[in-house]
């Protein structure tokens, strides 16, 4: 699921959306970041963590899985409030 240069990026501006994303994530490449994204927005569909926190846990994942889009990789400081960005 690595992107390539002639796939469309997909954006992901929320919980919901993200959660349809890692609910499509192969079973097989779904590690510890996988499934703190997925707890995180979970979480934050429910009202338990905040939007922000599932924002930084699934930016987290897209990095790391090498999903992000790659203008969209930037370093942040710490405490920095996050968005759901493209992948």
């Amino acid at each position: 699921m690595v992107p390539t240069p002639d796939q469309p990026v997909e954006e992901i501006y929320g919980v919901e959306q993200a959660m349809d994303f890692l609910s499509e994530w192969p079973t097989g490449k779904q590690g510890k970041l996988y499934q703190t994204a997925f707890n995180a927005c979970f979480g934050a569909s429910v009202g338990i963590t905040t939007s922000e926190e599932a924002c930084r846990a699934f930016a987290a994942f897209c990095r790391a899985s090498g999903i992000m889009a790659k203008d969209m990789i930037r370093s942040r400081k710490r405490g920095d409030e996050s968005e759901m960005l493209p992948i």
